[in-house]
């Protein structure tokens, strides 16, 4: 990795005479313990969980939310990406957010829990270390991983094979992304000389204040250790079409601990919060209303799945658009009929009106709505979830013939809950949902073969990750649902949806000796994609 990325601090050797005093001494007098050298763990904490959640919620999400259809690109880069043109512009992304940020983070959290006897903070440094790494990983494929995160003692670190970096390599010293977790899991039940609190936690911390009880502390990473079982999940329900054994066994073993140990509520779900104020909005809201509000809106094809059923997430998804023959009645009062305006992918057909800058704005376009917006940027990014759980015990225990958790529950019943999951998550009474149900039994009930079956879950976990395309890229890689005709005018590698990113050229450039070569293209698939 290239030297931009580390962040180091320059020692000065001091020599001294035959004075007096030891140079232990003597570098004590400059040490003020009001500000640190180093970071402390509570310090790196917020920062860390704030870039994890900008890092998937910014371009990756922007790229990804393109390929899989949520959302088409009318204007600048999002037009080339729109149709497959992502070579090239992702270096912010590989060096800034997540070597030199979320995973620096991370890493540099639990170098600073270890000094300090705090394996609690070390224990979430891991897991957010695994999200993103597995983030990394299922992006690029084959990434320094291993020797990666040593900053001056390695700045040129070996790439290691994706298949290394989820399974592990004892011979190369290699540690496995769920053995990594594990780790961090095991950490959160050693006694910590300091434990996080709500000072420092914008995910969990509510409720646990710096003179917390015992009890409190541990309801607290319990919520975290929640997290971890979850992410568990997810990196098995990732390679379980390469290797099922080893997804069945890490799943079943997930799940024999009982609902209490991994997300089994909305209010328990991994999301980074934001404010609504410049500096703290969410990427998504920046990139959509603030600084390129005419370069995206949303998907015909996405529209087209969601509108034929009623789907009641949509107007939490997508804001509705005046219809362009508005009435104006004798008393002058305005009159418009909501609509849902979407756009086809890759078209180049005529874009749909935006003017801001008119009074009142003219915006004939659908774009993000509240669920992934908030009040001017407030939402959270949502990265391990409720419904999300449920969809992959859901396809498991079709396809894998893993444990349905509880008693009684089904693959219909999984189903059925993750969607009712995901629905009031955005804000859809239960009313509604019922309602849903009644009047759609195409989608409400799981039939046909397994693969159609198949196709219902994937479909509707499709809709549910609206605002996180990297999960549904995820998803759309291993399965091939939803089924999703290529863009029109499709350009990049051979004009076919791209099933990687290309490595940036700083890394190829900047650690040549160990980049791989030739550079993947992106028709070429990550290890745990054997569609």
């Amino acid at each position: 990795m290239k030297l931009q990325r580390i962040i180091g601090l320059s020692l000065v050797t001091v020599l001294l005479g035959t004075g007096g005093c030891s140079v232990d001494k003597f570098l004590d007098v400059n040490t003020d313990p009001n500000n640190p050298l180093v970071a402390t763990p509570s310090n790196l904490l917020p920062s860390t969980i704030i870039e994890t959640g900008f890092s998937n919620g910014n371009e990756i999400n922007r790229i990804t939310s393109l390929l899989v259809q949520h959302v088409a690109g009318v204007a600048n880069q999002a037009l080339d990406q729109d149709r497959y043109n992502i070579r090239g512009g992702l270096d912010n992304q590989w060096q800034g957010e997540l070597y030199s940020g979320s995973l620096k983070g991370s890493q540099k959290m639990i170098e600073a829990a270890n000094r300090l006897n705090s394996p609690s903070y070390a224990g979430i440094g891991k897991l957010l270390k695994a999200y993103n790494f597995a983030m990394t990983t299922d992006l690029w494929g084959d990434i320094p991983y291993s020797e990666s995160l040593q900053f001056l003692d390695k700045l040129q670190p070996r790439f290691d094979k994706q298949e290394d970096i989820y399974k592990g390599n004892a011979s190369l010293n290699i540690q496995s992304l769920f053995d990594l977790v594990k780790e961090g899991l095991a950490d959160l039940d050693k006694p910590s000389t300091f434990n996080p609190t709500s000072s420092d936690d914008p995910v969990y911390g509510a409720g646990n204040p710096s003179n917390a009880t015992a009890a409190l502390t541990q309801a607290h990473l319990a919520k975290w250790k929640k997290m971890g079982n979850t992410l568990l999940l997810k990196l098995a329900n990732t390679v379980s079409k390469r290797d099922p054994a080893f997804a069945r066994t890490i799943i079943n073993a997930v799940l024999a601990q009982g609902p209490t140990s991994y997300i089994s509520a909305n209010t328990e779900d991994f999301e980074v919060p934001f404010g609504s104020a410049g500096n703290s909005q969410n990427p998504i809201y920046n990139f959509g209303y603030v600084q390129r509000p005419a370069d995206m809106l949303l998907s015909q094809r996405l529209l087209d799945s969601m509108a034929v059923r009623n789907d009641p997430r949509l107007p939490f998804f997508f804001n509705q658009t005046p219809t362009p023959t508005t009435t104006v009645n004798i008393t002058g009062t305005v009159t418009t009929v909501g609509v849902f305006t979407g756009y086809q992918n890759g078209s180049g057909a005529a874009v749909p009106t935006l003017n801001l800058t008119a009074s009142p704005a003219i915006n004939y376009r659908s774009r993000y709505g509240t669920y992934l917006i908030g009040s001017s940027g407030s939402a959270p990014i949502r990265l391990i979830t409720n419904f999300q759980r449920l969809f992959i015990m859901a396809e498991s225990a079709l396809v894998l013939g893993t444990s349905t958790g509880s008693t009684g529950a089904t693959v219909q019943s999984l189903y059925q809950d993750a969607i009712r999951a995901s629905m009031q998550k955005a804000g859809v009474t239960d009313a509604a949902i019922t309602t849903y149900f009644t009047n759609n039994p195409k989608v409400a009930i799981l039939s046909g073969t397994d693969d159609q079956k198949l196709n219902q879950i994937m479909t509707q976990k499709w809709i549910a990750w609206v605002g996180n395309g990297y999960e549904a890229y995820n998803d759309y890689r291993r399965t091939g649902f939803p089924r999703l005709a290529l863009v029109a005018n499709p350009q990049g590698d051979n004009g076919t949806l791209p099933r990687r990113f290309v490595l940036p050229a700083s890394e190829t450039s900047g650690n040549a000796n160990n980049a791989p070569k030739p550079t993947p293209n992106t028709t070429e698939k990550v290890w745990w994609d054997v569609r």
